[in-house]
């Protein structure tokens, strides 16, 4: 496991939310002090909405509303500030577990809601422009590097980087976890990535456990230093300090824009909640882990440094209010939804007519049948 206070980490909030950068963290320190009291007030707001949302999506599926819900509960910072750093012509590969990283790009979130309900197979168009080039969710780990690279590639060979320009340049960022980062996929993605000088940032978000397999199994050296190994720069940034990841991110995606080639982030995380709602992490973490990171909460650290700066106690009951109001929203839309009809899953199954497929569409139907009221 990453240990929080690796020598080479970017970190500019200390737990208690202080103003305490790094050593490794000064090169950034101009970034941050170009932002606006309103665009810190926002970061914190976007962790608060997305928080609600996610507690929200998880009763709905403990309450039947969902097939399946992965919480993002804890890692709010690393995806609001990665996201924030991001221009609108930057294209966005998520995992599955990215909702804030989604809805922020313009992603409705009831798109997401239907995908974890089992309505579509994507949940979006991502060639609308109102999804930002936000990619579908891939539930296949570490898929999504071969995605984000291949299209990479495509932007350096179409000239779309790398001109000098920013504000037309474009650059690709990818999500993954400490998980996914063993797959062959990520690795053979770093490979083309810095072999074709893909404008892209590879982000992966280490919440310490793939489902019940802790860090320290997958890996004897920090996770950081594999995108070295390939040749790109790699950093390693405390993912609970929205402020550090805003910055690291927003380096990286220029350098990447602007034809520096791929880069690497290890966003040092937690998931203070399940992997999925099928889960249960009592198995295999103990309370006193939980509890440690608990104390480290982004939320918490980034309310503990606006009100250092003066912010009123009407702005955080305002988020609140904004917050409750998103979810009850998306509950609302949930039931709503309604379900499909039986037949559909039974089409394209294959592509023509099948004997097998056929036989389990009759024997649903007489097995529905045999219900009281044929339901």
């Amino acid at each position: 496991m990453t240990l929080p206070d690796d020598p080479a980490l970017v970190r500019v909030l200390a737990s208690d939310g202080t103003f305490a950068p790094t050593p490794e963290a000064e090169r950034y320190l101009p970034l941050i002090d170009a932002l606006t009291e309103a665009e810190l007030e926002t970061f914190y707001r976007d962790m608060v909405v997305v928080r609600a949302f996610d507690r929200q999506a998880t009763n709905l599926q403990r309450q039947g509303q969902l097939a399946l819900w992965p919480p993002s509960f804890g890692q709010e910072a690393a995806q609001v500030g990665s996201v924030r750093a991001t221009r609108t012509q930057d294209h966005v590969f998520p995992s599955y577990r990215e909702h804030v990283v989604a809805t922020i790009r313009g992603v409705d979130p009831i798109d997401i809601i239907r995908v974890m309900r089992g309505l579509t197979h994507g949940g979006w168009d991502p060639t609308d422009p109102k999804n930002g080039n936000t990619r579908i969710y891939t539930l296949v780990l570490g898929s999504q590097t071969l995605h984000a690279t291949g299209f990479g590639m495509g932007l350096a060979f179409d000239g779309r980087s790398g001109t000098g320009d920013p504000e037309r340049d474009e650059a690709v960022i990818v999500y993954y976890g400490d998980g996914a980062s063993s797959q062959g996929d990520v690795h053979e993605a770093m490979v083309f990535a810095n072999t074709y000088r893909t404008p892209e940032v590879f982000f992966l978000q280490n919440n310490q456990w793939a489902i019940s397999v802790p860090v320290s199994t997958q890996a004897r050296a920090p996770l950081y230093q594999r995108g070295a190994g390939y040749g790109m720069p790699s950093i390693l940034v405390d993912g609970n300090d929205v402020l550090a990841s805003y910055a690291v991110s927003r380096l990286a995606l220029d350098e990447a824009r602007s034809g520096s080639g791929p880069q690497a982030i290890e966003a040092t995380t937690y998931r203070m909640g399940a992997h999925t709602t099928s889960d249960d992490p009592t198995k295999y973490r103990t309370s006193d882990e939980e509890e440690s990171w608990g104390r480290r909460d982004p939320i918490v650290r980034m309310r503990a440094y606006l009100e250092g700066r003066g912010a009123a106690a009407s702005f955080f009951d305002d988020v609140d209010a904004e917050a409750q109001a998103y979810a009850d929203d998306v509950r609302t839309r949930t039931n709503a939804l309604g379900g499909l009809d039986v037949d559909t899953m039974f089409a394209h199954v294959y592509s023509d007519a099948h004997p097998l497929i056929e036989e389990q569409q009759r024997w649903l139907a007489a097995y529905e049948a045999s219900f009281e009221g044929g339901a």
